[in-house]
């Protein structure tokens, strides 16, 4: 059965090809959202801030189902994304959400891994890279407080949650 009504659709492109799929998308005229944000990268003699997509190798894809084989003969696009057995539709007011959210120009993360406190961690980036400790707060996702294996001291510091994964 082909359905004619338009829905948000996750598409899954190739690695770092989320950019050029989107535009390749935008030319054939279908509808498409990447969602970007905005980060400061550091080179050895400058820093610049670049748009980088919020989930990578993933966009949004608004279109019916006759559309379908459009989206996939798309460079850069590999697949639809799946739920038990069919391609999965995003709600609209998720997606209005989304873009709200974008929008409103706050700073953004994502945190692929849930962390509660009372857990050991481990800092898998950043100046404190190495460090195995037990998470007993989190005041914010950029300020966690972690007690240290063998002092027995609990001290603040300032990395982002995207930094801390738990020790396995």
């Amino acid at each position: 059965m082909i359905d004619s009504l338009y829905r948000w659709y996750p598409v899954y492109t190739n690695s770092r090809a989320e950019k050029k799929a989107y535009q390749e998308l935008q030319k054939k005229g279908i509808e498409a959202y990447l969602p970007l944000r905005k980060e400061v990268k550091q080179w050895s003699d400058r820093k610049k801030i670049v748009e980088e997509p919020l989930f990578k190798s993933y966009l949004f894809v608004r279109i019916s189902s006759k559309e379908q084989t459009e989206v996939l003969m798309t460079p850069g696009v590999s697949r639809f994304l799946y739920f038990s057995g069919k391609i999965a539709p995003m709600p609209d007011k998720q997606m209005a959400d989304l873009k709200l959210l974008l929008a409103s120009g706050e700073d953004l993360e994502l945190i692929t891994h849930d962390v509660q406190p009372g857990e050991k961690v481990i800092v898998n980036a950043g100046p404190f890279k190495g460090m195995i400790a037990e998470l007993v707060s989190i005041k914010n996702k950029k300020s966690l407080v972690l007690k240290l294996e063998n002092l027995g001291y609990a001290i603040e510091i300032k990395t982002s949650m995207a930094y801390i994964e738990p020790l396995k």
